[in-house]
């Protein structure tokens, strides 16, 4: 079996992080999005994968997984145009010859990985698996229409009224001749080829299509506010570990410190992910955080959010919450300027704000 990660698209609901970077490389805890993804298909046997990428940043994702020890060979595939995951499967069709293979979007976290469900597949009785969840909006995700026995009967992409609350998780298990009915489809009104309508036409053709729920949870992390959820879910699951360096510190609860960080007079509450590097002075570091890679962190409170490597927060005394600061992007505030309420902001990398005080209700 083969694998593909779509690793392409222009992350247009990420920006301004993805101006500079692929949105499959953003962190979450620490680790690229993407690395989670290839985790998950080595975990469950695939070692031969396919990368589908874009133009645009395609070298990127690249140098990231080339530069990474795995256990998997790497074949990078162009997909000149964002035109649907069918199409993208379209682009792949050398690569993926005439073997089963799992598509796994390049965006997506699983809790619980793949490898049961490969393994469930791989033992036969299936032309494709999908993957669904209950969601509270399926407006925005192809839905599934399953009978009485769980097989797939219908599939609808995007529906404005939706036959049930089921949506369709980024992963998909596919036999090869799945190849043959997207040869045949014609674009969606949304000028794209589903993926959707390849699987329902392996349905209509008399093909077995079986949906399995997932286990735990899954994020599709398309805009700011999932990937804060993205990196609150997998840092509620890791194990204390806390090996920098402590000077008049106190840590609580699940933390990872790594080796090479520092704390100095400073509170950490966990769950947080504190990367090599890193220098937190004078400072609080609230739960549901990470903090990238050379990351600096002064005289500042800062909870639910993530700091991209070598980010900086110094001096603010109104807290942060809820913020993504891209990398190497400073935050400049003013140790004077008294405020309750948190800031929230989404910075892009390379970015400098300045947040001084100008009059009371505005300042830091």
């Amino acid at each position: 079996m083969k694998g593909l990660i779509l690793s392409g698209g222009k992350g247009t609901r990420l920006r301004p992080l993805t101006f500079t970077r692929a949105k499959q490389l953003i962190p979450i805890a620490n680790k690229p999005i993407l690395f989670y993804v290839v985790d998950d298909l080595l975990a469950a046997g695939v070692s031969d994968i396919g990368v589908i990428v874009s133009p645009e940043t395609g070298d990127e994702v690249r140098r990231a997984l080339e530069s990474a020890s795995w256990g998997a060979k790497f074949t990078f595939i162009v997909q000149d145009s964002p035109l649907g995951l069918a199409h993208a499967v379209r682009t792949a069709r050398e690569f993926l010859a005439d073997q089963p293979f799992v598509m796994y979007l390049g965006d997506n976290l699983l809790s619980g990985g793949v490898r049961d469900l490969v393994e469930e597949y791989r033992r036969g009785g299936a032309d494709a698996m999908v993957f669904l969840t209950p969601v509270p909006d399926p407006r925005q995700f192809g839905v599934a229409v399953l009978d009485g026995a769980g097989q797939v009967t219908r599939l609808v992409e995007k529906p404005t009224e939706p036959p049930s609350d089921l949506a369709l998780v980024g992963v998909y298990l596919f036999a090869p001749e799945v190849h043959e009915v997207i040869a045949g489809l014609t674009p969606s009104r949304r000028g794209e080829y589903e993926i959707t309508d390849a699987i329902q036409g392996l349905i209509d053709g008399g093909r077995r299509v079986v949906a399995r729920r997932v286990r735990g949870w899954w994020k599709d992390t398309g805009k700011p506010e999932d990937l804060l959820e993205a990196n609150r879910l997998v840092l509620s699951r890791i194990d204390r570990s806390v090996r920098g360096t402590l000077d008049v510190a106190r840590v609580e609860g699940r933390a990872v410190v790594e080796p090479g960080a520092r704390i100095a007079n400073s509170a950490v509450r966990g769950p947080v992910h504190i990367a090599a590097g890193a220098v937190i002075e004078n400072a609080f570091i609230g739960p549901n955080t990470s903090v990238g890679r050379g990351a600096r962190v002064v005289g500042s409170r800062i909870e639910n959010s993530i700091l991209f490597d070598q980010a900086e927060v110094r001096h603010c005394a109104r807290p942060f919450a809820n913020s993504i600061i891209g990398q190497a992007a400073i935050v400049d505030g003013n140790s004077r300027a008294e405020g309750r309420d948190a800031l929230q902001l989404v910075l892009g990398d390379h970015s400098q704000v300045n947040l001084w005080q100008a009059a009371p209700s505005t300042s830091c």
